[in-house]
């Protein structure tokens, strides 16, 4: 199979199967060619929601099927998987197999796959989630620089096995290990939910302690909590503090003492006092987003490297020993642990943060910055690093503390926005400001991104000055490097970092710009501002504000919509949006910058921004700023652009409305764009 060709996968089983039928439609280089399920109404009707055939009998299926993802039961949890995945292994299809299965079976199957000259993976899923990853990539690290001299770890049960994986992909080999079996629960203290156990992992002094409590029907929905590993070394402690996220990483308390063993807190060699007790890499997100974007991109990982084992070939059964030592590994642990107790508890009451912290009090608490502050647009957008974590859901309280969106991403931005601004936004209000009079105040850039629109009006006005304001770090680099690289640009634009709504302005603005920004101000935010602009905005003066397509909370799965290259590399822009599970009426737009070399199927780079988005019309900013709108005209496909005035005074007869706007009130509803997806609606996609 050539490497440009997609795999043409099945997905068995539509309750998990779902999200690796999500992975499958998502993921460049995969197709899906169908699911195969009992033949339920509710998988017939799955199908045909995806547009793809549906089977009930591996029999019937067609010979163009590729590799399987056998997302059924195998009989350690009653079901018929191990058979389905043999049956479709001897149909000569690859087979990726989702945990668990017992050490027998997984050594059966490998075999099975060798004698049949196909490939099998057994997917532990775990480690290929984002914050998993980024956990097992730092440990790498910290291994190759110091020795590990603890590992501590905690899961539920029927996650064990994936812990086991998690730990020695962390570790870089599972040998040696040994385990002591757990201490005896005095029956005097009452039941306990947890079981702990001691022993050596790879080498390293191991903790387990395990949920030992299984709802047989709902095993998920009652574990008290997921996945968290501690290692530690000399020189620190790096903590997964949950399987989704974040990774903490904790330098080593060491302070100096004097002669009469008292702290030395100043002077030389007391730098490292500067060092923050706790770095949070990457953040977390809402379960939603747990759903909607971790676990597809996590089992899309996993079927890359199904696809790898494809290409290379080779015998599945000694490419499994890893695979088949985690699973013994986890057998001798739970045999150790015996059966868990047996719970079918209610349905648990979660709660919010708010529930536990006096209201705002957690969104006060000191966040540590690796860098100096950054505000996205209007100081209220949270974002995310690069790297694999998923951005934070967070309440309005905590916007303006978190000053990160934007940066991450403002490498790629120009790769996409270039084209999108020379061909809409750029002509568009080019031909509105060419005759407007810019003599009684500056044109302000409200939200400058990297300078795009503003290095366009300074081309179609050489008379104007421009003021730029950009609070994003990442951002702004470009724009001053941008104005700082012309000559021109650099006698007439100033670079502000300056945020909305409270911004620092002129006494008197002749044109505001406002391309996608309005949304990342909540509706106070938006009503300061407007106060600000009017007092300001001289007469006949004109503020351009560009739209989006949402007009109440909305969700979009994420969907590719761009592509551009530079030298070996290729970039792909994917864009999503849902509804904010902690803010009513407000979305999370989630953008994601993967880069592949040489044409690689796998990305050697992504990375991640997140901002939170109210979304509205242009009636609503009509109703709000108290002008005038009208739509202009542009590219078709392209974010809307608007530009608003303020309304005559009915009661003067002076007054007189901008020769270049119609007197219209209302203009046809349009949604507003952020700035970062101001491409929104084109795509480069050949």
């Amino acid at each position: 199979m050539s490497a440009s060709t997609p795999l043409r996968v099945l997905v068995c089983g539509t309750n998990f199967g779902r999200f690796y039928a999500e992975a499958v439609r998502r993921r460049p280089g995969y197709t899906l060619a169908g699911i195969l399920s009992r033949g339920s109404g509710a998988s017939r009707a799955y199908a045909k929601s995806l547009g793809v055939p549906f089977y009930s009998d591996a029999d019937d299926l067609p010979a163009d099927i590729d590799a399987a993802c056998v997302a059924v039961s195998s009989s350690i949890s009653g079901g018929q998987g191990t058979e389905l995945a043999r049956a479709l292994m001897d149909r000569g299809i690859h087979v990726l197999q989702e945990h668990p299965v017992h050490l027998t079976e997984l050594t059966g199957n490998l075999r099975h796959a060798r004698s049949r000259g196909v490939q099998y993976r057994l997917n532990t899923h775990y480690p290929h989630v984002a914050p998993v990853r980024a956990f097992i990539e730092a440990a790498h690290r910290l291994v190759a620089r110091q020795r590990p001299l603890f590992l501590d770890a905690a899961t539920p049960i029927h996650l064990m096995h994936p812990l086991v994986d998690i730990l020695g992909q962390a570790m870089g080999t599972l040998r040696p290990w040994r385990f002591a079996d757990p201490a005896p629960v005095p029956a005097e203290i009452g039941p306990q939910p947890f079981r702990s156990l001691h022993g050596v992992f790879a080498g390293t002094p191991l903790t387990l302690r395990v949920h030992h409590q299984l709802d047989p029907s709902d095993r998920d929905n009652h574990a008290l909590h997921w996945h968290r590993v501690s290692l530690g070394t000399e020189g620190g402690v790096l903590t997964l503090a949950d399987t989704h996220g974040p990774v903490l990483w904790n330098p080593r308390l060491h302070i100096g003492r004097d002669a009469d063993r008292r702290f030395v807190l100043d002077g030389p060699g007391t730098g490292r006092l500067g060092l923050g007790t706790t770095a949070v890499v990457g953040n977390t997100g809402s379960f939603r987003t747990v759903f909607s974007d971790l676990w597809p991109e996590a089992i899309g990982s996993a079927l890359d490297g199904l696809r790898e084992a494809i290409a290379q070939g080779g015998d599945a059964l000694r490419a499994g020993q890893y695979g088949l030592a985690v699973c013994r590994i986890w057998t001798d642990l739970a045999t150790r642990l015996g059966p868990p107790e047996i719970v079918r508890p209610g349905t648990p009451r979660s709660l919010a943060v708010s529930d536990v912290f006096p209201a705002g009090e957690w969104s006060r608490q000191p966040r540590p910055e690796p860098d100096p502050p950054r505000d996205a647009p209007g100081a209220t957008g949270p974002g995310s690093v690069e790297g694999p974590a998923r951005p934070a859901s967070e309440p309005a309280s905590a916007r303006t503390a978190d000053t990160a969106a934007y940066s991450p991403s403002a490498e790629f931005f120009d790769l996409v926005a270039a084209e999108h601004t020379a061909t809409a936004s750029a002509p568009a209000v080019a031909a509105l400001l060419a005759d407007a009079d810019l003599s009684t105040g500056p044109v302000v850039d409200i939200g400058a991104g990297t300078g795009l629109v503003t290095e366009a009006v300074a081309r179609a006005r050489p008379d104007a000055e421009i003021i730029a304001c950009e609070p994003s770090v990442g951002m702004r680099a470009v724009l001053t490097s941008r104005v700082f690289s012309d000559e021109d640009l650099r006698t007439r634009v100033t670079v502000t970092a300056d945020a909305a709504p409270d911004l620092d302005l002129p006494d008197r603005i002749s044109v505001v710009l406002l391309c996608g920004v309005l949304g990342h101000l909540d509706a106070d935010e938006r009503s300061r501002l407007w106060r600000r602009l009017n007092r300001r905005l001289v007469p006949g003066g004109l503020v351009i504000v560009e739209l989006m397509q949402f007009e109440r909370p909305s969700t979009l799965p994420e969907t590719r919509l761009a592509t551009a290259t530079a030298g070996h590399h290729r970039y792909e822009w994917s864009f999503g949006a849902a509804p904010d599970e902690t803010d009513d009426g407000v979305m999370r737009l989630h953008s994601t910058w993967r880069v592949y070399r040489d044409g690689a199927p796998q990305a050697e780079r992504e990375v991640r921004d997140s901002y939170r988005w109210a979304p509205f019309g242009l009636k609503d900013v009509v109703a709000e700023s108290g002008m005038t709108a009208r739509t202009l005209p542009t590219r078709p496909g392209a974010p809307p652009l608007a530009v608003l005035t303020r309304a005559p005074d009915p009661t003067d007869p002076a007054a007189v409305p901008h020769p270049l706007l119609p007197h219209a009130r209302t203009a046809p509803d349009a949604p507003d764009t952020p700035r970062s997806a101001a491409p929104l609606v084109t795509s480069t996609d050949g």
